[in-house]
């Protein structure tokens, strides 16, 4: 009973923050996300009865008490489910930094879900593997299917799920990854979502994410990608606007963040249509057509700050491998 998948990090150009329901990670709204095709965890999953308790090592560590707990909820929930009491050995690799806004709980927990509920001979479909994912992080369910997702805004376990809404060859865009600091967050984002409803804010930013969505889903069936990068860049801002307003307020950007923010806007000026996002941390992603990947990657090759940068196409979902951990 043995099973190991890889799973991709996901960058949401609308973003979500705060939940409807923190057990079942019910977003407060609908999102829409690109899976990554160089980021990526693979996750190796074995139940055997030659376990006496669950072993996780993560990048060849043993997680804190904290997500070590987490992870074995998770297992829990793939145990249930298959109605078997077997202990598990787990072993997962990033390539990429944990814990920095690149979203390595989404490619994590997809990677275990897929991995796990194999390895316990559950053949789940992409909508209940989403479904799994989503309960042991939130974006996990948008690394489940392939290309531009949408996870949609349910109110019951049953109906928050995440879908395809164009496959990954359905636009050549790149998000360009700039590594400015590999340290870890001090503020987990699932903490800190608990309080974003205390930003005068929240209320006014969710009663326009439905309008913004739809947006989003024209602009990319047309390819528009000026509007597009106009939007993401401003909805990147806006989430940030939350989270400084909040009680206690998070400030997740680091002086490396920041200029590369505001180089940004003087790269368009020079002629290169390139625009912004960022998640929950301190990495930031450069969105730009295909064409102009060289030329970015160029200009932050030039940053004495910028630690790597990673190239980003729209990518496959969870999937399999036979080349096992251990």
């Amino acid at each position: 009973m043995k099973a190991t998948a890889i799973a991709p990090s996901n960058i949401a150009f609308t973003k979500y923050w705060g939940k409807k329901d923190e057990v079942l990670r019910l977003p407060e709204n609908a999102n829409i996300s690109m899976c990554l095709s160089n980021l990526l965890t693979t996750t190796t999953v074995e139940f055997s009865k030659n376990y006496s308790k669950d072993e996780i090592t993560v990048n060849n560590k043993a997680l804190k008490q904290n997500e070590e707990k987490r992870a074995i909820k998770h297992l829990d929930r793939v145990r249930k489910m298959a109605n078997i009491n077997l202990k598990a050995k787990v072993m997962s690799n990033n390539n990429f930094p944990s814990g920095t806004g690149l979203s390595s709980s989404a490619s994590g927990f997809a990677a275990l879900s897929l991995a796990a509920s194999c390895a316990a001979d559950l053949n789940l479909s992409e909508k209940d593997l989403s479904i799994l994912a989503r309960q042991g992080s939130g974006s996990a369910c948008r690394s489940i299917p392939s290309g531009f997702v949408e996870w949609l805004d349910g109110n019951t376990s049953k109906s928050s799920y995440a879908i395809q809404v164009f496959p990954p060859d359905h636009w050549a865009i790149a998000d360009v990854v700039a590594i400015v600091s590999e340290g870890k967050k001090e503020v987990p984002t699932s903490v800190g979502q608990q309080t974003a409803r205390s930003s005068p804010f929240m209320q006014i930013r969710l009663a326009h994410m439905r309008e913004k969505n739809e947006k989003v889903k024209k602009y990319i069936a047309e390819k528009n990608f000026k509007e597009f990068g106009e939007l993401v860049e401003q909805e990147a801002l806006e989430l940030h606007t939350i989270m400084l307003t909040q009680t206690p307020p998070l400030i997740y950007w680091t002086p490396g963040t920041l200029k590369i923010m505001k180089l940004t806007r003087h790269w368009r000026l020079e002629g290169i249509c390139v625009y912004f996002t960022i998640n929950t941390g301190q990495d930031i992603h450069l969105i730009c057509e295909a064409e102009n990947i060289k030329k970015v990657k160029s200009k932050l090759s030039k940053l004495d700050f910028v630690k790597n940068i990673i190239i980003n196409t729209p990518g496959e979902g969870a999937r399999f491998t036979k080349n096992h951990l251990f």
